[in-house]
């Protein structure tokens, strides 16, 4: 099969001819046709996992994928050949992935059939970002009229975090340049869209007493923290916590958790245009080491890779 690898640490992602994995007992042998970029692949890459991860070379980049199911091995009864499906591929080593024209995965964790309406490209950018965003905003838990800040709001998790939490009536404050990005932002339902280069001085113009809750997906945490009110709720995917004294801050370290349930969910959502999945760009297999090069550069929504 066509896979985008790297063979070893410190080397670069290339083109690779690999032999089609096999489904052992419980798991499911997907056709992938579409992936997409997150941060968690330049972790990977750049060998920024070693020891939290086993790494087995050549190791095939893609968090997400979404394609047909080709075979099921042994006990599986949840799903059969045939049926179109997305998710992440929560795999306890790294090694397989999505940027692959196959990818076996449980039929158990991390995958969920793709409805009617929503297409393969969408599905493949939505499962880790949309999960992640989920779950980030359920652990903050805004109630109607709350003030959320959001840092990072253009990427991915961020895309998908505004909407959430505008979903559940918070008022965002979302970090977003001037101009293509803060349009982007109160778009999706950002009430403001902040400079993330004056901070402190926009966020405590909106909410001069701090805000309720606080998102942290990129940037300096203990600016983003400093600027809850006391009590306040903060959430990161990037394992930051605030280290204030008898401010009463409640912090949550995020970990994606994409249950069958949580990718079902988010899938109703976006077919019934309650979430929208900003699909950037595209690009095919053989470029995604373009698209990892551009992610780095900052992004307004995802980056797909089609296989």
């Amino acid at each position: 099969m066509r896979a985008m690898a790297f063979p070893d640490f410190g080397a670069e992602l290339a083109p690779a001819d690999l032999p089609v994995p096999e489904p052992g007992p419980g798991e499911v042998l997907v056709r992938v046709l579409a992936s997409s970029v997150n941060g968690f692949d330049l972790g990977v890459l750049g060998g920024y996992l070693k020891g939290a991860y086993e790494y087995e070379f050549p190791v095939v980049l893609g968090k997400d994928f979404a394609g047909t199911v080709a075979a099921v091995g042994p006990d599986v009864t949840g799903l059969t050949p045939g049926e179109d499906v997305f998710g992440v591929v929560m795999r306890p080593t790294l090694g397989q992935g999505g940027f692959a024209e196959y990818v076996v995965v449980s039929e158990t964790y991390g995958v969920a059939r793709i409805p009617d309406g929503l297409g393969h490209t969408r599905a493949g950018v939505l499962g880790l970002a949309g999960t992640a965003a989920l779950n980030a905003v359920d652990a903050l838990a805004p109630a109607p009229g709350e003030t959320v800040l959001i840092s990072g709001a253009t990427g991915g998790v961020g895309a998908f975090a505004v909407q959430l939490a505008a979903a559940r009536g918070a008022r965002v404050i979302a970090t977003a340049r001037p101009g293509a990005e803060a349009a982007f932002v109160t778009g999706l339902g950002a009430t403001w869209a902040v400079d993330h280069t004056d901070l402190p001085a926009r966020v405590r113009a909106i909410a001069p007493g701090g805000v309720d809750a606080a998102l942290h997906l990129v940037g300096d945490g203990a600016a983003v923290a400093a600027l809850l009110a006391d009590g306040g709720r903060f959430a990161s995917t990037i394992h930051y916590r605030p280290e204030e004294s008898g401010r009463d801050i409640k912090a949550t370290a995020v970990m994606a958790d994409p249950t069958p349930d949580t990718l079902s969910r988010l899938a109703a959502d976006a077919v019934e245009g309650r979430l929208r999945v900003p699909v950037a760009r595209s690009y095919p297999l053989a470029e995604a080491p373009r698209a990892l090069a551009d992610f780095t550069g900052g992004t307004v929504g995802k980056f797909a890779v089609t296989i």
